[in-house]
């Protein structure tokens, strides 16, 4: 196993040998030879290191949309990976075995950042993503692995719920190229009993990303029946979006199945994700989309100028694109994001490979 010293923590002035975690709101007071909630970050004789370095879960090339990401290089291929643990207790969570997992049962497979850079460049991917269980947790092996992408023109995208604090999210995000951010709910209530978190530190990093940063952002919302669709938590969080950030924020709805904790929950109907995207545009977004179903016309991308669908998906496939210089080509408005005059033609496969040293 390999470890690596971190950053962003402190002695414990009230505990002798121990430390206090910085990454994330969490603050976690971490006793000589424990780790914090997230598991990963270890206090090895009154040193926090993290015990996920060079080892991750598993290596695969996604569509570029799967992240999701609709305003980023669309049709292009991404190589995606992650380690385990959480910083979040999630009840509904999707990748539970891969973020709730003892890092033991989960890490099989091993390589550096170079490596992985490398084989993102040999397989034709145009970025990297950050994602499966939450990269803050493992904001150094991230980070290595961006500063070694960076050189060979690959893009690097992190997939978070956005819990970390100031410092460590400066640093973290001065090397990220895009990020979706999943806002789990919109109120204080179910961020604190159904993900052991609060809300109020996801909506600084939101704030942060859009009006301090040049990281391309997008949001998801995973609609859970019963548990954060209702059309007035929806409304408001629609609203806060567009007044705290923009108006051009895409923003994703995606449906629920039942998973972890929460197995007892109706999958998502598909007319309560139509719902909530009428309703997140009649609050003034220009773009909003459903995912997790089969619905080409609301996974579309359209243009707020003149109604042409710029970009046509049908599940994870582009099936027709009119944009030139990031402009529609009917009426020249500009559509806000990252795109190429050709997009990519990767469609919606997925594929495992095997990086550097293999499984341990």
């Amino acid at each position: 196993m390999e470890r690596t010293p971190t950053r962003w923590w402190h002695t414990d002035p009230d505990r002798a040998g121990g430390v206090v975690c910085t990454l994330c709101p969490r603050l976690c007071h971490i006793g000589a030879g424990q780790r914090g909630f997230c598991y990963v970050r270890e206090n090895v004789e009154g040193a926090l290191e993290l015990t996920t370095y060079g080892r991750s879960s598993g290596f695969c090339i996604d569509p570029i949309e799967k992240k999701p990401l609709a305003h980023y290089l669309p049709g292009s291929s991404i190589l995606s990976l992650g380690t385990a643990g959480c910083n979040l207790g999630c009840r509904f969570c999707q990748n539970w075995n891969i973020s709730k997992s003892r890092e033991d049962d989960a890490l099989a497979a091993i390589a550096t950042p170079e490596a992985i850079a490398q084989a993102a460049l040999d397989h034709g991917c145009r970025s990297i993503a950050f994602t499966y269980n939450d990269p803050v947790i493992w904001a150094e092996y991230a980070i290595d692995i961006a500063r070694a992408a960076r050189p060979l023109g690959l893009a690097t995208v992190a997939v978070t719920a956005g819990y970390i604090s100031p410092e460590p999210r400066r640093e973290f995000y001065a090397h990220m190229d895009a990020t979706n951010v999943d806002l789990k709910a919109f109120t204080e209530e179910f961020y604190r009993k159904t993900t052991l978190s609060h809300i109020e530190p996801v909506l600084d990093t939101l704030r942060y990303l859009v009006h301090e940063t040049k990281v391309w952002t997008e949001i998801t919302t995973l609609v859970i029946p019963g548990h954060n669709d209702d059309p007035a938590e929806l409304r408001e969080l629609a609203r806060w979006v567009y007044r705290d950030l923009n108006a051009d924020v895409p923003l994703h709805f995606s449906a629920f199945h039942p998973d972890f904790k929460m197995r007892d929950v109706p999958h998502t109907p598909h007319a309560t994700l139509v719902r909530a995207r009428d309703i997140a545009m009649s609050e003034g977004l220009r773009y909003v989309y459903i995912g997790n179903v089969h619905d080409p016309d609301r996974e579309s991308t359209r243009c707020p100028g003149c109604g042409t669908t710029v970009i046509a998906r049908d599940r994870y496939e582009i099936t027709a694109y009119r944009l030139r210089d990031g402009c529609c080509t009917a009426c020249g408005a500009r559509i806000p994001g990252r795109f190429d005059d050709v997009p990519g033609s990767w469609g919606r496969r997925r594929q495992p490979i095997r990086i550097g040293g293999g499984e341990r």
